[in-house]
């Protein structure tokens, strides 16, 4: 197999559309030897944030010195992107060989039970990092929590950016509906942490916790951050959770002060307001992608480029509430 037949095997999955449950990705990892069990996890989950505070996270225990796995989507130009250690794409070679160990496993699976896109390659992920042996495990949720893909997984800690409408379709029409989505990675003994949420979406999550008997920390916002390459006072907020969860997990996850600031400080991700200069012409691309993220794409807008008149060129898929955005 080459590594475009390999890439054309994967996406030729997504004629299994997108299904929310646990059965199938659990069947699928029980096959392949539960890799997820080898493993220290941090799981989040939310609406806008999760990737760039997995990539926070990441740059954290990346500079005190772990050896990391990060597992994020969609991508934004290789789906090599969705794996990584240490930064560095899951080579093209990885990818033919894990593709392969699926479609052995995969071979005689009943049309009616064949594991979508998504979830086959979050099982590659866990058998990738697995075999690596990496320290930590820095996993996004694909669609809500609770039936997610990812949700195979007894994690170290959960983690819940802010919470906003998106995918209502899949999570539920109002806010407590979708928090209790998001809210469903949160795992009897095992930490939560939180960012500042919506009303509605903190009761959801709060009374999660309860039920659970788990503490619930919430994002220290009087703490000082260093200069961060992210724009935007969102990703202020995302650093303050990731900063948060650093320094609480510090029995599972030893960190310095100077790893924490430094790890910050030089995290890199991609399309989040990123600034792009060719010539005359400043570009910014930024993957926002429900009303709550084009508002703060907007408010970055106003705050940086006041007085200017930007062309806005946009794209999304059809479900999107494009009106409102």
């Amino acid at each position: 197999m080459t590594y475009p037949e390999a890439i054309q095997w994967l996406y030729d999955l997504r004629l299994f559309g997108a299904k929310l449950g646990l059965e199938n990705p659990r069947r699928l990892a029980e096959q392949a030897g539960n890799p997820q069990d080898r493993l220290r996890i941090i799981h989040v989950a939310g609406t806008n944030g999760k990737g760039s505070i997995c990539a926070m996270l990441e740059s954290i225990y990346r500079h005190a010195g772990y050896q990391t796995g990060l597992f994020t989507s969609p991508h934004l130009i290789s789906f090599r992107e969705r794996m990584q250690i240490n930064r560095q794409l899951i080579a093209e070679e990885d990818i033919i060989r894990l593709a392969g160990e699926m479609q052995a496993l995969l071979r005689d699976c009943p049309r009616e039970s064949h594991p979508t896109f998504f979830e086959v390659i979050t099982v590659m992920a866990l058998q990738y990092f697995a075999k690596s042996k990496c320290d930590v495990v820095l996993l996004e949720t694909g669609l809500g929590g609770r039936l997610d893909a990812t949700n195979i997984v007894t994690p170290i800690a959960s983690v819940i950016p802010p919470i906003a409408e998106d995918h209502q379709q899949w999570l539920g029409e109002t806010l407590a509906q979708i928090a209790a989505e998001k809210a469903g990675i949160i795992k009897p003994g095992k930490s939560v942490f939180c960012a500042a949420q919506k009303p509605k979406a903190q009761a959801v999550i709060e009374s999660v916790a309860k039920e659970k008997d788990v503490p619930l920390t919430l994002a220290d916002i009087q703490m000082e951050l260093p200069a961060l390459l992210l724009h935007g006072e969102h990703q202020k907020q995302n650093a303050t959770l990731a900063t948060t969860v650093a320094k609480s997990l510090t029995d599972e996850f030893p960190v310095e002060e100077a790893a924490i600031r430094e790890g910050l400080a030089k995290v890199h991700w991609p399309a989040r307001a990123q600034s792009w200069q060719e010539g005359p012409r400043q570009f910014i691309f930024d993957a926002a992608h429900n009303p709550a993220s084009m508002r703060t794409l907007a408010d970055i807008l106003r705050d940086n480029h006041s007085g200017q008149a930007p062309a806005i060129l946009l794209g999304m898929s059809q479900e999107k509430n494009w009106r409102e955005m």
